[in-house]
């Protein structure tokens, strides 16, 4: 299965992106509204310069208080994302995540962001994968 696939079945709506200069606190009422648990921070809209997720703003509360909610975006982000593309395969994504210890993968294409895969998506297609494959085993076993 591939990244551009998890893309289509996800829901309409693309991909939520935050500017650096934003506050904490802006962006934590984003992901709030939004129900989501990361954002991609971008000054266009288009390159992915970072991520900023519930797990960042949860860290520096922890280490700073209340007050970093008023700092900037890009003081918590993770810089420099590591990104996917659509032709790559949701193994090589569950890999690298797991491998990095990350949750959020922006999808680009030709440099500019063209959707953002989760591990919950990515897991979710490998198990859809996975059982399609045993129903066929199980089918050619059975003799259907």
């Amino acid at each position: 299965m591939l990244v551009q696939q998890i893309l289509k079945s996800k829901a309409v709506g693309g991909v939520f992106t935050v500017k650096p200069g934003m506050s904490v606190r802006e962006a934590a009422e984003v992901l709030a509204e939004k129900r989501i648990g990361g954002l991609v921070v971008s000054s266009d809209g288009e390159t992915p310069e970072g991520i900023l997720s519930e797990r960042d703003i949860v860290r520096t509360l922890a280490s700073q208080g209340p007050t970093c909610l008023d700092q900037k975006v890009s003081a918590l982000m993770t810089p420099d994302p590591k990104c996917c593309q659509p032709e790559d395969s949701v193994e090589s994504v569950l890999r690298r995540m797991t491998d990095g210890r990350f949750r959020h993968m922006p999808v680009t294409e030709g440099g500019k962001l063209v959707g953002i895969v989760t591990i919950g998506d990515a897991v979710a297609a490998r198990l859809s994968q996975l059982s399609m494959e045993k129903d066929a085993l199980e089918g050619m076993i059975m003799g259907h």
